[in-house]
């Protein structure tokens, strides 16, 4: 991404992004217009059925960004680099050019690598930062940033980031004054999750916003829709017509 656009982001009222994992999904993201498709490596998690990020691997994301990259034709498709893939930077650049092979335009990294990030924004790889809850190494999941100290090295870590290039930067569970102190402070558009109101944009993970889980969500998800049940219904009427014999009826059979 150039300087351009990345100020075209910054300037954007708000940006949306939702995550996304397959085909179909991402063609129903693209017509509804949102500015970034995150393939995020939470696909462990609501697609795999893993209890956290930690197992992903990058055939796994690699499969996902290729399957979202065939339903777009204009939105930024940005790869999750998953654990392990990243831990020198000669090894980050060959997976992130794998990751561009597979029709990501940039992919994120989690946590402040600086030699990492410097060799993709060298290359010319779009890198987007993540800091505050880093789900591939965190022990478990709370709010960081609560303390003087934690916050201090947060924002330190956000104004590098930003330093270096990223051209957009997650803050994910992080009290909301501190979102609001790192985005004034950083010229990279700010993507909050669990962050507050006043980040330059929000993600959260498309299986939680539209009520996939039959279990607790975090507190900053929203459900906007309930499609776990709208689904069970669906496929027991199914299994009942199947055994009712009311389908397939004369409508949808061949003659």
């Amino acid at each position: 991404m150039n300087t351009t656009e990345i100020t075209a982001l910054k300037g954007k009222r708000k940006i949306v992004v939702l995550t996304g994992y397959d085909y179909q999904m991402a063609r129903i993201l693209e017509e509804a217009q949102l500015d970034m498709i995150l393939v995020g490596d939470s696909s462990g998690m609501v697609v795999q059925g893993y209890p956290d990020t930690k197992n992903v691997t990058l055939e796994d994301m690699l499969f996902h960004t290729r399957a979202v990259a065939r339903g777009v034709r204009k939105t930024l498709v940005v790869a999750d680099m998953p654990i392990h893939t990243y831990d020198t930077a000669p090894q980050g650049l060959a997976n992130a050019k794998r990751f561009l092979e597979a029709g990501a335009k940039a992919v994120k990294i989690e946590g402040n690598r600086p030699e990492v990030i410097a060799a993709l924004l060298k290359q010319n790889i779009p890198v987007m930062g993540h800091i505050g809850l880093l789900p591939q190494t965190a022990v478990k999941s709370e709010v960081q940033g609560k303390t003087p100290e934690q916050a201090d090295r947060l924002w330190r870590d956000a104004l590098e980031l930003d330093k270096l290039g990223v051209f957009s930067l997650v803050l994910e569970c992080v009290p909301e004054w501190l979102a609001r102190k790192i985005s004034n402070d950083v010229k990279a558009p700010t993507i909050g999750i669990g962050a507050g109101k006043f980040c330059d944009g929000q993600v959260l993970v498309i299986n939680d916003m539209l009520g996939f889980s039959d279990g607790p969500t975090p507190k900053f998800v929203k459900t906007y829709a309930n499609l776990r049940s709208v689904i069970l219904e669906a496929v027991q009427r199914f299994a009942e017509e199947i055994k009712t014999q009311t389908f397939p009826d004369k409508s949808h059979t061949y003659h």
